[in-house]
C-alpha cells in the first residue's frame, strides 16, 4: 500500500500538503509538520516548489504516533539512513526512504520569517525575558532582503552529518591473542624486575596459559559478542566506581595561550570571546558539521564529542553514573563561589546572544558576585562539596535533594544539566607553576580563617572553562566520557575560532572555522528563540547547618590535598620537533627517553613509566598502555650515565627511541597487554559464565556503573591512585558484592603474582597531548610516591609540566633540563647537526665541491646554535608522531544514555518537561543587567 504525499509553497508563503493512498485504509491522516520536526515553518519566501514522494504503509497504520522521521538527523546528531527508519519503524511506519534528501527538508522548512527584535537597552528597560510578549504590537516595518532571509548567508559549505559518518565503517576493537599479551606483558616487567622475581613472574604466566586463561579468554570473547567493544564497560566501571576525590586524581587541565590581541586579554571579554567559540563548537557538533578527526587520512571514532557537553558525574551510594542533557541550552558561570546562570542557545541549538550580550551578562554577574564579601561567599561555596569524596559527595546530594521541587534541589538541577561551567576568577597568577595549580585544583589562601582561594570556585564533575583577572584561561575537565585528544580537539578549535572571528571583525573575507554560522541573533525575532531566559539568575542556596558543615569539611580536606602537591613547568625553548625530526627521532620518543635519563640520574634506577597510545581508529576506542621501560631503553640511561663516548651513547638512544616507536605502533593497533588482561581480570573478579556473560553490565548502556565494580589492575594515570595516606592503591568499591559460594575460586596465578603489583604502580606516569593553541597541559601524580608529566612538543621547544606528592619536582625538572643540554652536545659531538635536512644537504655539497671550482672568497663562518638558523618546516615521517600521547586519560567512552523509548513514554516525559519548563525559568534570582 502506498500513500503518495504532495506539497506545495505558494507565492504568499502559504504551504498546503495533500495525500492520496492506492488503498483506502482505515487511519488519521498524521501531521505532516511531525514528519519534518519542523516547530516553526512561518512564511517561507521560496516561490513555487512542488515534490513527490512514495511511501510504503505496512501493518497497523492506526496506532501511528507523531514520530520524526528527521528527528535523529535534528535533534541527536546522527542523520544516517538506517538510523531515521528505525525511528519511524518504532511508530508503525516503514519509509522504504528518506521522504527527501535532509538538505532539502531544511531548505524548504528551515527558513523562517523574522522580525527585526528591539534595541537591547529598550527591552532590558522593560525587564522582559527574550521571549516574552510586548505589552504593545510593534507597528509594521518593511525589512531588506538580508532581514527577510537572514540564513541565506549561513548556508552550509558542506553537507551535514558529516561529524558521525564514518562510525559504521570502522571496525571494532581487537581482543589480541593470549600468547601474544603474555608475551608483552613479560617483556613489560623484565627490565623492572630483579632476574629471581622475573623467573617467578614467567612461571606465574605459564600456569595461567595452562590454566585460567584460556578459559578467562573464552568467557571473554562470548561477553564481547555483541558489544561495541569488549573493554568498554569494564574500564568505564573503574571509573565510576573511584571513590576518592576526582580533583587532582582523575580531572586533567589545559592552559590556553593567551589571546594574540593583548586588548582582549581581560577577564569578561577573554570570557565572553570563549563562551561564543565554545558555543559555535556545540552548534557544529549537534548540527553533524564538525569535520571528523583523522590520522593520514584514516577517520578517527567521533563517538566521545556527543558527550562532552551536558554531562556531569553523579555519585551515588553505589557508584557513580554519568548523566546528561543532550538538548542542554544553558551555562553556569561561578564567580566568588556563587553561582549564576542564563541560556545561550536555542532550541535549534542557534545562538540567542551576541558576543557583547554576553560580555554584559559576564560583567553583571562579577559586579553582582562582588556585592557579597569573599569571606562570607566562602561560606556558602557549595562548589567545594564536588570535591569530596564520592561516597561523601553522594550523602550531600541526597541531603540537597532530598525534597522533590525544593530549592536546592530545582538548582543542583540547573548546575547538572549545564551545557558546561565558566569560572571567573579573582586572581590573577602570572608564572606558569601556579597558573597549571589554578587550573588543575584552585588557590588555596586563608584569611582570618576562612579559604578564599580559587579552589572554592569550581565544579569538578562537568567541564569547566577557567578565565582568571588577568584573562589567562585554561579548560578543566571531568573525562569518564571523554580523553585528551576529544578535549584538545575542542580547545584547539575554540581558540582558533577566537582569533579568526576577531580577524572578520578586520577583514569580512576572513575565513571561517565552521561549516555554517548561527544566525546573528541581533536580526531574529525574540519570538523565535522559544521559551528562553537570557537574563542571568543568581542561584540561592538555602545553606542549611548540615551543608554549612559539610562545606567547611570539604574545604579544608581540599586545602590539604592542595598543599600536598606541588607544580613545576619547564619551557624548554633551545630546540623542539623541528631538531628531533632533523636527527633522525621521532619526538615523542625522543622526550620519553629525556625522562627515563632524567629519572635514572636522580635515583640510580628504571621505574614503572605509563605513556598512553590513542585507538580511537576502532568504534569506542580509548588507548593502550604504551611501556615505555624497556631492555633498550635501560641499556641507554645506563650508558647515558657511563664514561662511554658520546657516539655509543648516541647509537644507544637511537635504539632504545626505535624500540619505543615500533611499540607504538602496536599499541595503536589495540596489540599491546594491559587492556587485554585487564579485560581478563575483570572477568574473572565478577564471576561471568555462560549463562552471565550479561551481568557485567548494569544496564547495557554504559552509563551507570551500579552493583559490581572493577579494580584496575594496572598502573594508568588514572587506574593507580593514592589513597588518603599517600600510599599507592587498586581502584576499588566497597559497593563491590561478594561472589556467590558457585563462583568463588582462587585468584589466577597470573594476578596473584608480585610482578602485576609491580606493574600497577606507575611510577612516571607521562602524556603527549597538544599543540600551539596550548601553553601547558597536565595532571596529579597518579600514585604517592610517583610524578605525573604532561608535555607539549612543539616545533621549536618543549613545554612540560610535573606533579608529585612529597617528591623533589623543581629537582627532577632542572634534571631534566640539563639532560636535554646534554644530549644534544652529544649529537652535535656525534656528528649529528640541527636544522633542517634539506640545509645540512646543501652544506654536504658545500663542503664535498672540489678545491679546483670556482674560488671562494672570505672566511666560512661556523653557526654556534646550528638548530635553530633554519626555519624550514623539517618534519621526518615519524608514524608514531600521530598516535602517541593524546591520552592521559585513558578515557572511558559513554554509550548512548537511554534507550530508545515507546511513544507513550516520550509523551510522557515530555509533558513533564513542558509543565517544569515554567518553573525552571523562575530559578534564581534575576540580575539587573549592568551597562559593558
Amino acid at each position: 500500500m502506498y500513500v503518495h504525499w504532495s506539497w506545495k509553497v505558494e507565492r504568499s508563503g502559504e504551504l498546503s500538503f495533500r495525500s492520496t493512498a492506492s488503498a483506502a485504509p482505515a487511519y488519521q491522516t498524521p501531521d505532516p509538520w511531525a514528519l519534518t520536526d519542523a516547530t516553526a515553518v512561518g512564511a517561507a519566501v521560496l516561490g513555487e516548489e512542488e515534490a513527490h514522494r512514495s511511501l510504503p504503509l505496512v501493518s497497523r497504520l492506526s496506532r501511528w504516533s507523531k514520530r520524526r522521521v528527521l528527528s535523529k538527523s535534528t535533534r541527536s546528531g546522527h542523520s544516517r539512513c538506517h538510523q531515521s527508519i528505525d525511528t519511524t519503524h518504532r511508530s508503525g511506519l516503514r519509509p522504504s526512504q528518506l521522504l527527501l534528501p535532509l538538505t532539502r527538508w531544511r531548505r524548504i522548512l528551515g527558513v523562517r520569517h523574522f522580525v527585526m527584535p528591539k534595541p537591547l537597552n529598550e527591552r532590558l528597560a522593560e525587564g522582559q525575558y527574550a521571549t516574552e510578549p510586548s505589552s504593545k504590537p510593534d507597528a509594521p516595518r518593511q525589512y531588506t532582503e538580508e532581514q527577510r532571509k537572514p540564513l541565506a548567508s549561513h548556508a552550509p559549505d558542506i553537507e551535514q552529518g558529516i561529524t558521525f559518518a564514518a562510525q559504521d565503517s570502522l571496525p571494532k576493537l581487537p581482543i589480541p591473542d593470549l600468547e601474544h599479551s603474555i608475551t608483552k606483558y613479560l617483556a613489560a616487567l623484565k627490565p623492572l624486575q630483579p632476574p629471581r622475581e622475573h623467573a617467578e613472574t614467567q612461571q606465574a604466566a605459564e600456569e595461567f596459559l595452562k590454566g585460567d586463561g584460556p578459559e578467562l579468554n573464552e568467557k571473554l570473547k562470548k561477553y564481547a559478542n555483541g558489544k561495541t567493544s569488549y573493554i568498554e564497560q569494564f574500564w568505564y566501571d573503574s571509573y565510576l566506581n573511584y571513590d576518592n576525590p576526582v580533583v587532582l586524581n582523575l580531572n586533567p587541565f589545559f592552559l590556553l595561550e593567551d589571546d594574540p590581541t593583548p586588548a582582549r586579554n581581560n577577564q569578561v571579554t577573554r570570557a565572553a570571546s570563549l563562551v561564543v567559540s565554545a558555543l559555535s563548537f556545540v552548534r557544529a557538533v549537534r548540527r553533524e558539521e564538525l569535520p571528523p578527526d583523522t590520522i593520514k587520512g584514516q577517520p578517527l571514532c567521533m563517538y566521545q564529542y556527543s558527550r562532552l557537553f551536558g554531562t556531569a558525574r553523579i555519585p551515588t551510594e553505589n557508584g557513580c553514573h554519568i548523566g546528561q542533557d543532550p538538548d542542554s541550552q544553558h551555562i553556569v558561570v561561578l564567580c566568588h563561589g556563587q553561582f549564576y546562570w542564563f541560556d545561550v542557545l536555542d532550541e535549534n541549538s542557534d545562538h540567542v546572544m551576541s558576543e557583547k550580550d554576553l560580555a554584559i551578562n559576564l560583567q553583571t554577574i562579577v559586579d553582582d558576585a562582588q556585592q557579597t564579601p569573599i569571606q562570607e561567599a566562602a561560606k556558602g561555596a557549595i562548589g567545594v562539596l564536588s570535591t569530596e569524596n564520592r561516597k561523601v559527595w553522594a550523602g550531600l546530594r541526597e541531603v540537597l535533594t532530598r525534597d522533590e521541587g525544593s530549592n536546592n534541589a530545582d538548582c543542583l538541577g540547573i548546575v547538572d544539566s549545564a551545557l558546561f561551567i565558566v569560572c571567573l576568577d579573582y586572581a590573577a597568577p602570572t608564572n606558569a607553576p601556579d597558573l597549571c595549580g589554578n587550573m588543575l585544583c584552585g588557590t588555596s589562601k586563608i584569611e582570618k580563617g576562612i579559604q578564599i582561594g580559587t579552589c572554592t570556585n569550581r565544579w569538578y564533575d562537568k567541564l569547566q572553562i577557567i578565565v582568571c583577572a588577568n584573562g589567562s584561561a585554561g579548560i578543566n575537565f571531568e573525562h569518564t566520557g571523554v580523553d585528551g585528544h576529544t578535549v584538545l580537539r575542542f580547545a584547539s578549535d575554540v581558540y582558533t575560532d577566537t582569533i579568526l572571528r576577531f580577524a572578520r571583525t578586520i577583514n569580512g573575507q576572513a575565513p571561517s572555522l565552521w561549516a555554517s554560522t548561527s544566525p546573528d541573533p541581533s536580526k531574529r525575532d525574540p519570538k523565535s528563540f522559544g521559551p528562553i531566559s537570557t537574563t542571568p539568575r543568581k542561584l540561592e542556596w538555602v545553606m542549611t547547618s548540615e551543608l554549612s558543615i559539610a562545606v567547611r569539611f570539604a574545604e579544608t580536606r581540599l586545602a590539604d590535598l592542595i598543599q600536598q602537591n606541588e607544580f613545576q613547568t619547564l619551557d624548554f625553548a633551545a630546540y623542539g620537533k623541528n631538531f628531533m625530526t632533523s636527527m633522525g627521532f621521532s619526538p615523542d620518543a625522543f622526550v620519553q627517553m629525556a625522562f627515563q635519563a632524567a629519572y635514572y640520574g636522580l635515583y640510580g634506577r628504571s621505574e614503572c613509566t605509563y605513556e598512553p597510545a590513542m585507538t580511537k581508529v576502532y568504534l569506542h576506542g580509548r588507548t593502550e598502555a604504551i611501556r615505555s621501560v624497556t631492555p633498550e631503553s635501560l641499556a641507554f640511561v645506563q650508558e647515558f650515565w657511563s664514561e662511554l663516548e658520546p657516539s655509543r651513547k648516541v647509537e644507544a638512544l637511537r635504539r632504545a627511541c626505535q624500540a619505543h616507536t615500533a611499540q607504538t605502533r602496536e599499541c595503536a593497533k589495540a596489540q599491546g597487554c594491559d587492556r587485554h588482561l585487564y579485560a581478563l581480570f575483570s572477568v574473572w573478579q565478577r564471576g561471568l559464565d555462560e549463562d552471565g556473560a550479561e551481568a557485567a553490565s548494569s544496564n547495557g548502556d554504559g552509563y551507570s556503573s551500579r552493583g559490581a565494580s572493577s579494580p584496575s589492575p594496572l598502573a594508568s594515570p588514572v587506574l593507580s591512585a593514592q589513597s588518603d595516606d599517600g600510599l599507592p592503591q587498586r581502584i576499588r568499591s566497597s559497593s563491590s558484592p561478594s561472589p556467590s559460594p558457585a563462583r568463588l575460586h582462587a585468584l589466577p596465578s597470573l594476578f596473584a603474582d608480585h610482578g602485576w603489583d609491580r606493574l600497577n604502580n606507575t611510577i612516571l606516569s607521562t602524556s603527549n597531548c597538544g599543540n600551539p593553541s596550548l601553553r601547558h597541559f597536565g595532571f596529579g601524580p597518579t600514585s604517592g610516591d610517583g610524578f605525573g608529566i604532561g608535555y607539549i612538543i612543539k616545533d621549536e621547544g618543549i613545554s612540560i609540566c610535573a606533579s608529585s606528592k612529597h617528591r623533589q619536582t623543581k629537582r627532577f625538572v632542572d634534571a631534566l633540563e640539563s639532560y636535554l643540554v646534554e644530549i644534544r652536545r652529544m649529537l652535535r659531538a656525534a656528528g649529528g647537526r640541527g636544522g633542517s635536512p634539506a640545509a645540512n644537504r646543501a652544506r654536504e655539497r658545500d663542503r664535498g665541491s672540489s678545491k679546483e671550482g670556482k674560488m671562494k672568497r672570505g672566511r666560512p663562518i661556523r653557526s654556534e646554535v646550528v638548530d635553530k638558523a633554519a626555519s624550514v618546516d623539517s618534519r621526518v615521517g615519524s608514524d608514531d608522531d600521530d598516535l602517541g600521547g593524546y591520552g592521559f586519560f585513558d578515557a572511558g567512552m559513554l554509550l548512548q544514555a537511554l534507550q530508545a523509548r515507546t511513544g507513550s513514554l516520550e509523551n510522557t516525559v515530555m509533558a513533564a518537561v513542558e509543565k517544569a519548563m515554567p518553573r525552571r525559568r523562575e530559578v534564581g534570582k534575576k540580575l539587573r543587567l549592568s551597562e559593558y
